[in-house]
C-alpha cells in the first residue's frame, strides 16, 4: 500500500513540474518564458533598457514631468528625425510638431494672450504687420483690441519658432528623443531589483533607484527589454512608454497654415 501512495505522489509531481519550481509548495518562476532579463542585476537591467530606448526608431510617451516646480503634461510622439504632440502646463496648452530641425508650435489664442495690460506677444497673425499701439487709455483699448484679433488670427496656425530664438531649444527639446529619453530614464542612488509585475498587460521587472526615491524603471520581460513606465526620482513625475518602434508620419505644414516671423517670435510670446 505504501509503495502505491508513493508511486501516486511521484507521478503528480511529475505532472506539476512544468508549473511548480519543485513538488511540495513551490511557486511559478516569475521569468519563465520571458527575455530573462528578470534575473540579470540591477544595473545590467537599467542598461539594457536604455540601450533599447535609444536603439528604437520610434516611441510614444505620455504622462508627467515636474521641472523647477511646474508640472507638464506630456503626450509626444518620438523618432529620430523628429516628433509631434501635445504639452501642457497648467492653463497653458499648446502642440509641437518638429520635422527635422524645423519646429512649429501650435495652441488657442488665450496662449498669444500677453497679460493683464492687453499687449499681445505677437502685434499681428504676419511678418511685418507688427505694430506698437498708441500711449494712454486709448492705446491700452486699442492694443486689446488688436491682442485679441492678432491671437484669434494665430490659434489655427503652425506658428514657426526660428533656430535662433531663447524658446527654440527648450521646446525642441519635448521632440528630441535621445535628449528627453536620457533626462527622464536615469535612476539615482543604489540600484535593486524589485518585483515583477505588468505594464498595459505587459510582463515586467521593476529596477528602483536610492529605495525608491532615487526613481524607478519598469522593463519588459517580453521580447525587446524596452523600458515601460519611469517614475522619476523626488516624486518628479511618472511616464509610460508605448509603440516602440512603431513608425509614424510627419510633415511640415502647408505654407497656408504656418505664420513665420523670420529670426524671433516677437517679445512675450
Amino acid at each position: 500500500m505504501r509503495t502505491r501512495k508513493a508511486a501516486l505522489v511521484g507521478a503528480l509531481c511529475v505532472g506539476l513540474s512544468a508549473a511548480l519550481t519543485a513538488c511540495g509548495g513551490g511557486g511559478e518562476d516569475p521569468d519563465a518564458g520571458t527575455n530573462g532579463v528578470g534575473k540579470l542585476e540591477p544595473a545590467k537591467i537599467q542598461d539594457k533598457a536604455q540601450s533599447a530606448a535609444r536603439g528604437a526608431a520610434a516611441v510614444h510617451l505620455s504622462g508627467n514631468v515636474v521641472s523647477q516646480g511646474r508640472t507638464y503634461k506630456l503626450d509626444v510622439r518620438l523618432k529620430r528625425d523628429g516628433g509631434a504632440g501635445r504639452v501642457t502646463s497648467g492653463a497653458d496648452s499648446f502642440e509641437l510638431l518638429r520635422v527635422g530641425d524645423a519646429l512649429f508650435l501650435k495652441a488657442p489664442a488665450a496662449f498669444w494672450s500677453h497679460g493683464e495690460d492687453g499687449a499681445a506677444a505677437p502685434q499681428g497673425a504676419s511678418p511685418g504687420t507688427a505694430g506698437k499701439p498708441p500711449g494712454g487709455t486709448a492705446g491700452k483699448t486699442a492694443g486689446k483690441a488688436d491682442s485679441a484679433e492678432a491671437a484669434l488670427k494665430l490659434e489655427k496656425k503652425y506658428v514657426k519658432v526660428p533656430s535662433g530664438d531663447p524658446s527654440y531649444q527648450k521646446l525642441k527639446g519635448f521632440t528630441d528623443k535621445d535628449v528627453l529619453l536620457d533626462g527622464l530614464l536615469g535612476l539615482h542612488g543604489k540600484l535593486t531589483r524589485g518585483e515583477h509585475g505588468t505594464v498595459a498587460g505587459t510582463r515586467t521587472i521593476r529596477v528602483t533607484g536610492a529605495g525608491g526615491s532615487g526613481g524607478t524603471l519598469d522593463v519588459s520581460l517580453t521580447g525587446t527589454p524596452y523600458p515601460l513606465r519611469v517614475q522619476r526620482a523626488g516624486g518628479a513625475g511618472q511616464l509610460e512608454l508605448a509603440d516602440w518602434g512603431q513608425d509614424f508620419a510627419l510633415s511640415v505644414p502647408s505654407k497656408g497654415d504656418t505664420v513665420d516671423y523670420g529670426k524671433a517670435i516677437p517679445a512675450g510670446s
